[in-house]
């Protein structure tokens, strides 16, 4: 029996959390938007799992469409994708080449890890409503990031 399409919009965000192959996080992406175009995104956690897939994308387009599906399930009372709203901001931006919003995204340059430009006019709390952790908390974990390469 074929796996419905909710069915495999999960078990595609699951691989692609778990799998660093880039080949095949290239024919997840490209699978979502073929069941996209098939209407078969519906649900708030069709949308969520759908934005997980494109998250881990590589073009702003693909982050821009994750960054709508994630708004979307949260319009669907889908409380995780809020983070992935930010997630998938975050990654707009820097592939914009401008500041990120929340923070959210480490960033290694010339061996450092760190989090980059961040948009300092966005509060703590705002941070929080998207389930961030305050922007202090996200530059320690880039720094123990660090460290830990560094062993």
């Amino acid at each position: 029996m074929e796996e419905s399409f909710s069915i495999e919009l999960e078990r595609l965000a699951d691989e692609q959390l778990q799998d660093d192959d880039h080949a095949a996080r290239r024919l997840r992406c490209e699978r979502v938007c073929d069941i996209a175009v098939a209407g078969g995104i519906s649900s708030g956690a069709d949308y969520y799992y759908a934005a997980v897939v494109l998250l881990h994308g590589e073009t702003p387009e693909e982050f821009a469409t994750a960054l709508h599906f994630a708004r979307t399930a949260t319009h669907h009372h889908d409380s995780r994708a809020w983070s992935i709203v930010a997630a998938t901001w975050d990654r707009l931006l820097i592939a914009k080449r401008k500041p990120q919003r929340f923070g959210t995204q480490f960033i290694k340059v010339d061996g450092q890890w760190g989090l980059g430009p961040v948009d300092e006019r966005i509060s703590d709390a705002e941070r929080a409503f998207y389930g961030v952790p305050p922007l202090w908390v996200q530059r320690k974990s880039a720094a123990t990031l660090q460290r830990y390469d560094e062993l």
